[in-house]
């Protein structure tokens, strides 16, 4: 039995072999046996004790299998008795009568003291030994058979893992291929580009220039054409005896509307008009005709004044050479003015009267600098955004979220006209100077030109890829200024409906653009705080300011155009010195973010509404 077993574990050991089934492609290098290493003839000692220490080894090796095999610990301490034995091994056979047989002759004998159990003896360890061996084989055998099911698994993942390693090779092998092309087509798009750069600058340039060679001939254009209507109702009128004038065209504060909301600018206009139309209709010429017709088709509709008004805010400008305040402007007053934040604010043009616009759907007017309410307006269904006086300050126009533009008279105390067009939320109004049209600046990336006295939109000015979030008329001119959520400022002709320049230079959306008093320098904020000064003239941008990172909200220029206010949405109100390059920063609001801000000239004061619902009166 001994043998059997070890020639049984010699068999599991000869098919425990691990074959190699890796099929790698990688190259693996044989490292040659070192055949010059071998020891000289002198070194007899040395080659004596390595062969001393090995055959040491061999033999601690032998006793250690043989204290393996000899153990008495792997046996049972008890030696089972021979007796025992037998009956166990006839049971496990399953012969009971022999075992029958030999329990009734055993226990014979031991009763005549024929034999005693002590001079029997005891089973030798050897079967004991053998028995546990074969116990031992068993379970080695079971434990073959899961090293052989673990190595099957082992074997399918690695080969499912290889089917993966070539799959990804030749996908990595595409993509590098795809890249290449890729960077080969773009060098040539690149050099391809390249080749027209030159050209599409050039058109460029050409471009601005048609440009601006238009709008001076369209400028060129109505100046003769005011002169030569204004001579002809002149002649006309010396003519049929009457001791009639040439209307001329005087500044917007005076165009106030009285009957039929006419002002005498458009009352003027509309004469010379007239007689166009009975000029018309005795001449037998078709262009005239046609102009007839269209000017019977809208007789409502408004005039744009000629752009040959004399800005009445020059010659003060040009007197104030220094800002209004050298010093740090401090906290005059605080007034609670709405309870939910203050969207925008405008000035009376002629009394010390305010008007804020608010989230709460409401505007209110107040008295400075006291801040006594005068009149409170309600009509919009939704935020109001943006508010203006007309130049005679008689009336008020404000744009809401309700996508409505609204026309208030003050004397009244009540909405007279209401604007609908909008596709979305309007940001902005503003008036013209002479009074007679309004400017609005919508979330639908439109503005529209509209005219009070038709009560109609003239144009609507499309250009902007995104919301248009300001606009706002140059003083004494039909020039309109707008800016976008697309990162770019544009000019527009009021009169046409087209875009006249474009200026671009932000990097984030451009929140608010005004100009100056002079009408020669436009500023402008983004949503990160930067504030840009453009020049008209040139087209260029001047100077950057960075006062971020918090969104500038709205700017504002003082008379002299030597000092600006910012609002910020880090709760601060920015006043920036241009000449010194100095900006200081006034807090007022807390940590609400400002939202609106303007310069009161008539009382050299600074007001700032805030998301608290408060207005600050900085002097």
């Amino acid at each position: 039995m001994e043998e059997s077993a070890s020639s049984e574990a010699s068999f599991c050991l000869q098919k425990i072999t691990i074959t190699d089934y890796s099929k790698d492609d990688y190259q693996y290098e044989e490292v040659p046996a070192d055949d010059e290493f071998s020891l000289q003839e002198d070194d007899e000692d040395l080659s004596k004790a390595l062969q001393t220490i090995q055959e040491q080894t061999e033999d601690a090796h032998i006793l250690a299998l043989q204290s393996v095999l000899t153990s008495e610990k792997s046996v049972s301490e008890i030696p089972e008795a021979m007796d025992d034995y037998f009956c166990n091994f006839l049971v496990r056979l399953g012969m009971s009568r022999t075992l029958d047989c030999f329990q009734t002759e055993w226990y014979e004998l031991i009763e005549r003291g024929a034999f005693t159990a002590k001079d029997v003896g005891l089973v030798p360890t050897v079967y004991t030994q053998n028995q546990q061996l074969q116990a031992e084989n068993m379970r080695l055998r079971k434990d073959l058979d899961n090293y052989k099911l673990a190595a099957n698994k082992a074997k399918e993942a690695f080969l499912k893992m290889q089917k993966e390693r070539d799959f990804h090779r030749m996908h990595h092998k595409r993509v590098v291929q795809e890249k290449n092309r890729l960077i080969c087509d773009i060098k040539r798009l690149k050099a391809h580009y390249a080749s027209y750069e030159p050209v599409l600058k050039q058109l460029t340039e050409k471009y601005q220039t048609t440009l601006r060679q238009k709008m001076l001939t369209s400028l060129e254009r109505d100046r003769a054409v005011g002169q030569v209507t204004g001579l002809q109702a002149t002649l006309h009128s010396l003519e049929s005896g009457y001791a009639v004038q040439s209307p001329v065209t005087k500044a917007g504060h005076e165009c106030e509307r009285k009957k039929g909301l006419e002002g005498p600018t458009q009352k003027a206009l509309q004469e010379a008009r007239q007689q166009k139309m009975l000029d018309a209709e005795r001449s037998s010429y078709g262009p005239v005709k046609d102009s007839v017709k269209i000017g019977k088709r809208y007789p409502k509709d408004s005039e744009f004044p000629v752009d040959t008004q004399a800005n009445s805010f020059l010659a003060r400008a040009k007197e104030c050479t220094q800002p209004l305040k050298s010093g740090e402007y401090k906290l005059g007053n605080t007034l609670k003015v709405h309870d939910l934040a203050v969207s925008c604010l405008a000035i009376h043009p002629q009394k010390d009267v305010v008007v804020t616009g608010s989230d709460d759907r409401l505007w209110k007017m107040w008295a400075l600098p006291d801040g006594n309410i005068i009149m409170t307006g309600e009509g919009h269904t939704d935020w109001l955004s943006g508010c203006c006086f007309h130049p005679s300050g008689t009336q008020l126009v404000t744009s809401s979220g309700d996508a409505t533009v609204r026309i208030w008279d003050l004397s009244k105390g009540g909405c007279i006209l209401t604007l609908e067009g909008h596709a979305q939320a309007v940001w902005d109004c503003s008036w013209h100077s002479c009074g007679d049209f309004v400017a609005s600046a919508s979330m639908d990336s439109t503005s529209k030109i509209w005219d009070v006295n038709s009560e109609r939109c003239r144009y609507t000015l499309r250009g902007h890829k995104d919301s248009v979030n300001s606009i706002e008329f140059l003083l004494f001119s039909n020039m309109v200024l707008t800016s976008s959520a697309d990162k770019t400022l544009s000019l527009w002709d009021a009169r046409t409906g087209f875009r006249v320049h474009t200026f671009y230079g932000h990097l984030h959306s451009c929140n608010h653009a005004t100009f100056n008093m002079k009408g020669d320098t436009i500023a402008s904020c983004d949503s990160r705080g930067m504030l840009k000064l453009w020049d008209i003239r040139q087209s260029v941008p001047i100077t950057s300011v960075d006062a971020g990172p918090r969104p500038a909200n709205q700017a504002a220029f003082d008379y002299s155009g030597h000092a600006m206010a910012v609002a910020s949405s880090d709760g601060s109100v920015k006043v920036l010195y241009l000449e010194l390059g100095q900006l200081s920063s006034l807090r007022g609001h807390g940590e609400e973010e400002v939202h609106s801000v303007a310069f009161d000239h008539k009382a050299g004061r600074l007001l700032s509404g805030g998301a608290d619902g408060t207005l600050c009166l900085w002097t």
